[in-house]
């Protein structure tokens, strides 16, 4: 039972200690400083998703009590200038962070505020480049809308 537990623990030491790897390689990547304050704010936001400054601060907060909301604020604005973070900008509302991965295109429920990532490929803008003659660097869709849980709670009113 000692070993099993032990070996767990282990595993799990091993998988925490690739993710935090991970991480440092991604700011590495993107010519930045690997501190603690950049590798908590990436598992946070690996952790919960799509998140608020305020929101992510609140989970720091808890492993890292004296640091502030302003120190928060200037990881987030540095991390999404050098393409590490991406912002999700949401009409009326505050905007979401999430780290950069492969181009998708978010639907967010205008009722409850939930965001779902859709990784499909964009063929309405396939073309773009040589029909507009605009080189396209950075794709960013967002859909707005109602979402399933949401939708069935109308319906059933």
């Amino acid at each position: 039972m000692l070993q099993s537990t032990l070996q767990n623990t282990l595993a799990n030491y091993n998988f925490i200690e690739l993710i935090m790897v991970d991480y440092v390689e991604l700011l590495k990547a993107h010519g930045l400083k690997a501190t603690f304050q950049r590798m908590h704010l990436l598992e946070v936001l690996h952790n919960h998703g799509h998140m608020d400054v305020e929101e992510i601060y609140a989970e720091v907060a808890k492993v890292h009590p004296s640091l502030s909301l302003a120190t928060v604020y200037k990881n987030i604005i540095i991390m999404t200038k050098k393409g590490v973070l991406v912002e999700v900008a949401i009409n009326g509302k505050k905007s979401k962070y999430e780290i950069a991965k492969e181009e998708h295109l978010h639907l967010v429920c205008t009722k409850c505020g939930s965001i779902q990532d859709v990784f499909t490929p964009f063929k309405a803008i396939e073309n773009i480049d040589e029909l507009e003659k605009f080189t396209v660097e950075k794709q960013e869709i967002t859909l707005y809308g109602v979402c399933a849980s949401c939708s069935s709670i109308l319906h059933t009113s």
